[in-house]
């Protein structure tokens, strides 16, 4: 009897201990399968979210060193050039937002921050040995109190050659060395700047706005090249990741994004749904408009607003380029530089479309991204200083045709 006892109770502690033994086994399969899907989608997330291991006193380390360097001189020998006051990590084959603006005209920053989730590039021009002060101590506020912008945001200084900016020292101005928030740092800005035309600097330096958006583009592979006061789609940079990374067939393409312009009372649209609901009633209106309708009138409106709504992002139409439009795109490989001759107003950004179209380029409109602008441009915002400025970059873009002609011999296209 005492063995029979003996018998069932090590039979059941065996029972016990294989029982144990299959749900330890369960757990551990459960677990390996839990972390190669969490691998999987850590991978996944990696590939649109690249982490960025610098920490703030990293950050700063850098744009002390870009700061202490002196800067370059631009190959006009009027600007000095300090690269990399802020760095970001990005994959090769990322898209990045290139952008550039005068100081005051920062405050747009946290917008495109909002709107775009991948890498972004700034260049930024401060006319005046105060103004480099400032965008200094900006950058160091930035840095400091801004998680987003030290994992996302490349930012680089041009000032007149005359001037050279200085390693900020972070009591001053004191009211930035106050302050605690990313938040904070964006509405003091603000409420210091006096945000407007880029150009419009009230001094005698012309904005190299060329000059800036090389610099922003630089080493980028696909970039789309915007103004500062600009707003890109919702989504827009996840689409144009995943369409240019399902082929290779895009060498030679500039994707165009078409831009729009709205009123400033209204709030700005983040879908096709809600961009055309305001273009039917004339709250949105195409990009130069009421300033320069043949400047954008290629991009063909009335057939991008008609077509079919789409969930994926794609090359809709090819249209053939025409002088003088001056498309807002996405273009990888050996894309043409800006041609940093041409500075202030007018013929800038055609110039540089011009030389697309010569170098071999084909330009198809997408389906569904948009770009809109903060406000309508009209015939008020062309003064006469404008005008002037106007007539001498006219002039340039003629001589600037007739030495595409030599630097592209082969080339059938003309502009």
């Amino acid at each position: 009897m005492q063995m029979s006892y003996a018998i069932r109770c090590a039979f059941y502690q065996l029972l016990l201990a294989a029982l144990m033994l299959v749900a330890m086994l369960q757990l551990l399969y459960l677990s390996l399968l839990s972390g190669l899907h969490g691998q999987e989608e850590q991978e996944q997330y990696l590939e649109f979210f690249p982490p960025s291991p610098r920490s703030v006193d990293q950050v700063k380390a850098q744009l002390r060193a870009a700061l202490a360097s002196g800067g370059v001189l631009d190959t006009s020998g009027d600007y000095r050039v300090y690269r990399g006051l802020l760095k970001t990590t990005m994959d090769p084959d990322d898209v990045i937002l290139a952008t550039h603006a005068s100081v005051d005209n920062l405050v747009h920053l946290s917008g495109l921050l909002e709107r775009w989730e991948g890498p972004l590039s700034v260049s930024v021009f401060a006319a005046t040995k105060e103004e480099a002060q400032l965008a200094t101590v900006l950058t160091y506020a930035l840095s400091s109190h801004c998680p987003d912008i030290r994992a996302r945001v490349a930012m680089h200084l041009v000032c007149p050659s005359r001037y050279e900016a200085a390693v900020p020292d972070p009591r001053e101005p004191g009211e930035f060395a106050l302050l605690r928030s990313c938040q904070q740092v964006f509405d003091k800005l603000a409420r210091v700047a006096q945000p407007g035309i880029n150009y419009a600097l009230g001094t005698n330096v012309s904005y190299p706005n060329n000059l800036l958006r090389n610099l922003a583009r630089e080493g980028a592979n696909y970039a789309l090249v915007i103004d500062v006061d600009m707003v890109p789609s919702e989504g827009l940079w996840r689409g144009l990741r995943e369409m240019l990374g399902q082929s290779k067939q895009w060498a030679g393409t500039a994707l165009v994004v078409p831009a729009f312009e709205i009123r400033r009372a209204r709030r700005i649209p983040t879908n096709k749904n809600e961009l055309l609901k305001l273009y039917q009633v004339d709250e949105v209106q195409p990009f130069y408009y009421g300033l320069c309708t043949p400047c954008q009138a290629p991009t063909n409106y009335s057939r991008w607003v008609n077509l079919p709504e789409e969930t994926l992002l794609r090359p809709a139409y090819v249209v053939p380029w025409q002088d003088p439009w001056e498309p807002f795109y996405v273009a990888g490989g050996k894309v043409p530089a800006f041609d940093e001759r041409f500075r202030q107003y007018g013929f800038n950004r055609i110039s540089q479309a011009c030389e697309l179209h010569v170098a071999g380029f084909d330009f198809e409109v997408l389906n569904e991204g948009f770009l809109i602008h903060k406000g309508f441009k009209d015939t008020l915002d062309f003064h006469p200083q404008k005008e002037a400025e106007n007539q001498h970059n006219k002039i340039l873009y003629r001589q600037f045709k007739q030495e595409l002609k030599a630097k592209y011999p082969d080339s059938t296209r003309h502009c």
